[in-house]
């Protein structure tokens, strides 16, 4: 499953919590690059639209993780620099993607010249951001008319199953729903309105694959290890009562959430 979107910078008793899942995936980062599902290209196109006529558009994947959309971006042909902030995560990005470049940066203090980029991307991180302090930085590094866009793979929970497992985890004390993913991504003089659309995704899992995926989760792995153990396997039980999905592959059914705003120009 792919919930979780609440803002560990938020002030209030989950602070430290938030911030523990934020900086908890790096040391499971091979597993997070097996099972953590991509973008679709149409997603990243519509993304792009405000730069599509530009001469070689150069693209930051901002809090890249291990390469999932920085892949996406490679196969579109695009001039792609990875940026993110776990060693862990950065280790693997640069292991999958060998001829990328990639450092080691915050989307609050991002390792770039000003106006060096035309987008600004971001897949399954931006809720992670302080945005005061990031949208600033982000309209720094980007060139006048650049894009700052956000991409988030939710679970579609209009099919049934979907829902049953998502309200199986949600009725766990540790986990609580996620936020509002729509919710504006601008707050900052440099970017217009923002615009979202939102893409029918999918992802290959069978019954193992998915509960991999469910244990890559900032939820999960914040948890100690009886209680992570024990919510696999009610999730493995759920799965294998399903008929959609006890036996062989099945889809994933994943609605992609993508969110624009264009910087100002000078």
């Amino acid at each position: 499953m792919t919930n979780e979107t609440q803002n560990p910078s938020a002030p209030g008793p989950d602070a430290a919590l938030y911030a523990r899942r934020a900086s908890s995936f790096g040391a499971k980062a091979g597993a997070y690059a097996e099972h953590r599902p991509d973008y679709p290209r149409e997603a990243v196109n519509w993304l792009l639209e405000p730069v599509a006529g530009r001469s070689a558009p150069k693209v930051l994947d901002l809090a890249a993780g291990t390469g999932k959309l920085t892949a996406v971006l490679l196969d579109m042909g695009l001039d792609v620099v990875a940026v993110e902030p776990d060693a862990g995560m950065l280790d693997q990005l640069r292991r999958e993607l060998p001829g990328v470049p990639a450092h080691r940066g915050t989307a609050e203090s991002i390792p770039a010249e000003d106006a060096s980029f035309d987008a600004v991307l971001v897949g399954q991180a931006f809720h992670w951001f302080d945005p005061e302090r990031a949208l600033p930085e982000i309209a720094r590094v980007l060139r006048p008319g650049g894009v700052l866009g956000a991409l988030w793979n939710a679970d579609d929970d209009r099919v049934e199953w979907v829902a049953g497992l998502r309200d199986l985890l949600v009725s766990m004390p540790t986990l609580s729903r996620s936020g509002d993913r729509s919710k504006p991504l601008m707050g900052h003089e440099a970017f217009g309105a923002t615009e979202e659309r939102r893409f029918i995704h999918g992802q290959p899992r069978t019954a193992e694959t998915l509960t991999a995926t469910v244990a890559t989760h900032s939820h999960l792995l914040v948890m100690d290890d009886a209680e992570r153990a024990a919510t696999l396997e009610k999730v493995r039980a759920y799965l294998a009562a399903r008929p959609e999905t006890a036996e062989g592959e099945f889809v994933l059914p994943l609605v992609t959430i993508a969110a624009r705003g264009v910087r100002a120009e000078d």
